[in-house]
Order: structure tokens, then C-alpha cells, then sequence
């Protein structure tokens, strides 16, 4: 009993670490983020957020190997999910532009990071970024056909959609006083028809 109740405290601490590190990588960058920060983040001494990760990196490849999963997983949700193109791509907006959306911010720091920990390095080779691109696509040229969505290539419009939600989610990170996310409507105003049938 005793076994279970350290193992379930040391679970929290590291889960506890993880979020701090994931919002210090969101807001300073890989390069950036240092372990004293993530632990002043968690509220934990220095000394003790080396007794559950042996580094930053390590963090990391937990973080990005977390990304991965959720990533695939609201692919696959958009992708199966009942209803019209517009409500699925008015969910994957709205998942993508939560406030704390931190793992989306990661992915894309580590997307376009020179140097990466090998472990991420070999992380990365398992995540499908066009798969991204695919699933939206199919899904813009399904809404095109239904009368739902503007013309235009599919994969351009999905690429141009995507390219906005990333740079948003990066100006976010800028403390810009006022500044606020638009709401997934305002968004999908760059590809939903103005009376669509």
C-alpha cells in the first residue's frame, strides 16, 4: 500500500513537472528553456526536478512523444466524427485555438528546430505532418463539393488554413496587451461560403 501511494506521489511530481516545462517551452522556446525555469514554473527546487528528469531533453522527448499521441488522436477524431465538414472543421479549430494549447506551440518549435535530442529526432519520424494536411484537405473538398466551403485547390486552402491557426497560436506567445484569440466562426470565415447552401 505504501508502494502504491509513492509511486502514485511521484507520478504527480513528474506530471506536475511536465505541465511547467511545457508551458516554460511554449512561452521561451527550446533553445530558450532552462531546467531552474521549469522547476521555479512547477514550484519545486532546482535539486529536486533533477530527481525526476535527468534533463530538459528528457522532458522533451516525454512532451513530444505526448504531442505525437494527441495529435493522431484529434486527427482521428475529426476525421470519424459524425456530422457536417463545417462542424469538423469548426472542432479542429477549436481544439487547436485553446488558450493553453501549449503541445500544438511545442510541435511547431520543434518542427522547425536545427538541432534536436536524437531521441526527438527519431519521435518525429513515427508523426505523419502531412497527415495534418490530408485530413483537412479531405475534408475541404468534401465541404467544396456539399456547396459548404469557397473554391480553390483543397490542399492550398487546408495549407493556408493551417499556416493562420499555427501563426496565432505564435502571437499569442508575444505578451501583446489586449490581444485575443478569435473564436473558431471568425476563423473559418477564410474558407466557409458566405450563404452556404
Amino acid at each position: 500500500m505504501m508502494t502504491d501511494s509513492k509511486d502514485h506521489l511521484r507520478d504527480e511530481r513528474r506530471e506536475q513537472i511536465k505541465r511547467a516545462a511545457l508551458k516554460v517551452f511554449a512561452q521561451r522556446g527550446l533553445i530558450g528553456t532552462k531546467m531552474n525555469m521549469i522547476a521555479r514554473e512547477a514550484q519545486i527546487s532546482d535539486g529536486l526536478s533533477y530527481r525526476y528528469f535527468k534533463s530538459k531533453e528528457e522532458i522533451l522527448t516525454e512532451l513530444i512523444k505526448e504531442a505525437i499521441e494527441g495529435s493522431n488522436e484529434a486527427f482521428a477524431l475529426i476525421t470519424n466524427m459524425p456530422g457536417s465538414p463545417i462542424e469538423k472543421v469548426r472542432t479542429l479549430t477549436n481544439e487547436i485555438l485553446q488558450e493553453d494549447n501549449h503541445h500544438f506551440i511545442l510541435m511547431q518549435q520543434v518542427m522547425l528546430a536545427d538541432e534536436l535530442p536524437n531521441e526527438v529526432v527519431e519521435l518525429l519520424k513515427t508523426h505523419d505532418s502531412a497527415a495534418m494536411i490530408n485530413t483537412l484537405t479531405a475534408i475541404i473538398a468534401k465541404g467544396q463539393h456539399s456547396g459548404e466551403f469557397v473554391e480553390g485547390n483543397p490542399k492550398e486552402l487546408a495549407m493556408w488554413y493551417l499556416t493562420s491557426l499555427v501563426g496565432l497560436m505564435n502571437i499569442q506567445k508575444i505578451d501583446i496587451e489586449g490581444y485575443q484569440l478569435p473564436d473558431a466562426d471568425f476563423m473559418m470565415r477564410l474558407i466557409v461560403k458566405p450563404n452556404p447552401i
